[in-house]
């Protein structure tokens, strides 16, 4: 019986051993692994950094742009509509004087056909 306990004792320290070594192996495979994922991260962490500047620059730049055309909107309003808006005014100011001009009945007294000639249109067979 004492045969088989030491027998059993030097076996469990051979199992030991070998699960010492296959661990020592495990952690030496492994290290460079997870070194190599913490200098990811890292780059990860630093180009997310980047980006988000990135994104941010991009942001203002928008906003500049839309601000800009947004003032070139309101020159263009107040430098070609504001006049074109009084010109337009002032043709129909004239337009009305040359109406008061003409006389009563405006612009339609003019271009009255008579009487007569309208009943000898209606008269017309052609």
């Amino acid at each position: 019986m004492a045969a088989i306990q030491v027998a059993a004792i030097v076996f469990a320290t051979r199992a030991a051993r070998h699960v010492g070594d296959a661990v020592n192996r495990f952690e030496r495979d492994v290290k460079p692994i997870v070194a190599d994922l913490k200098v990811v991260s890292a780059e990860a962490a630093r180009a997310t950094t980047s980006a988000a500047a990135q994104v941010q620059r991009a942001e203002q730049v928008l906003a500049d742009l839309v601000r800009r055309v947004d003032d070139t909107a309101a020159v263009v309003q107040s430098s070609i509509v504001g006049p074109a808006r009084e010109g337009y005014a002032v043709v129909q100011g004239i337009i009305a004087a040359l109406g008061v001009l003409r006389g009563p009945g405006g612009r339609g007294a003019s271009r009255k056909r008579p009487a007569a000639a309208e009943e000898e249109d209606a008269l017309f067979i052609g």
